[in-house]
């Protein structure tokens, strides 16, 4: 009898020990910019809301200031399965999706309610870039508002038109540079990691950058003069690898996709004041230049044959988005 409550016992032991144990899933990001930044600031509340919803079933691995891949890099990577999701400009998917570059072509979304109705989840330009970069492996979550683009100087300001002539200018896409070409300036590409040492050392002149980078990145210790056109509009990417977007279950899928749409809405909401706190402390740094409507005028004017280019290079889809950018 002894000996049979012996063996029952190890045999019971033995069944709890072969019980399948669920194990949490974790999804690793890369991010290249600081936490305290609002596109970092975006990331936790993913992760709060995910971790909250999930019971610690999913478990959010936050990596910024390009500790694993810069922002070039972060498309492949994802694409690829080497990280799971990244935070990526829209611009860098320019290689593979050439129309992406549509938020660049100058002046295309003049306006805050452009802008949110152009990235609106299912809009006439969002949902074909969404698809569009669905192929090449990696799945857009969610699109973090960055705000419109600046241009940063030392020494003289730039202002006018004429003001980039003959200088060397910090561009984050192709369409930049073609901005950049069309006032007489040299375009350099650079991920905005790089940017602070570029400017330090004199490797360019000048460079365009998102107003909200400048107190973060401490842009202000290395530049003097920070000019406001919002010739363009600077929108970065969530993604996840297709894969293993996949390979999770339902209710995974949904509490991400919940609390993708959640934290979305609440940094478009967020962007405009975010914006106008972050040129007032620009301002204490800086000199801030707000140009008039004859300046901006004058800009539209000298960059104007670079839709053409857009469309050239872009193909048929590029086309559709510009019609469908002026329909909005």
């Amino acid at each position: 009898m002894k000996t049979f409550k012996t063996a029952l016992a190890a045999t019971m032991i033995s069944a709890v020990i072969s019980l399948p144990v669920m194990a949490e899933t974790t999804l690793r990001i890369s991010l290249q910019l600081p936490l305290k930044h609002h596109l970092g600031q975006n990331l936790l509340a993913f992760k709060e809301q995910v971790e909250k919803a999930s019971k610690g079933d999913l478990k959010i691995e936050i990596y910024p200031s390009a500790q694993l891949y810069k922002d070039k890099q972060v498309p492949s990577a994802v694409s690829s399965g080497a990280i799971e999701m990244g935070v990526a400009s829209l611009a860098r998917f320019v290689g593979t999706v050439p129309a992406v570059d549509v938020f660049y072509v100058p002046f295309m979304f003049p306006s805050e309610a452009l802008v949110k109705k152009a990235t609106a989840p299912g809009s006439t330009i969002r949902q074909p870039l969404d698809d569009a970069i669905l192929k090449t492996g990696a799945r857009v979550l969610w699109w973090q508002a960055y705000g419109g683009v600046a241009l940063l100087s030392k020494g003289d300001p730039i202002v006018n038109p004429e003001d980039m002539k003959g200088k060397k200018v910090r561009v984050f896409g192709k369409t930049l540079g073609e901005f950049t070409k069309s006032v007489g300036g040299a375009p350099v590409v650079m991920s905005g990691s790089e940017q602070f040492l570029a400017y330090q050392r004199g490797t360019v002149d000048a460079g365009m950058t998102g107003v909200s980078a400048v107190m973060p990145r401490k842009l202000y210790q290395v530049m003097d003069n920070l000019t406001v056109t919002k010739h363009a509009d600077i929108e970065f990417v969530v993604i996840i690898n297709d894969k293993v977007w996949n390979n999770l279950d339902d209710t995974q899928r949904g509490i991400i996709t919940t609390a993708s749409r959640s934290v979305e809405a609440d940094l478009r909401e967020k962007m405009v004041k975010i914006e106008a706190d972050a040129l007032v402390e620009s301002k204490k740094k800086m000199n801030v230049f707000e140009l008039d409507d004859q300046q901006i005028a004058a800009w539209k004017k000298a960059t104007s044959s670079v839709v053409d280019g857009y469309i050239e290079s872009s193909g048929a889809l590029g086309k559709q988005l510009v019609e469908a950018a002026k329909a909005l």
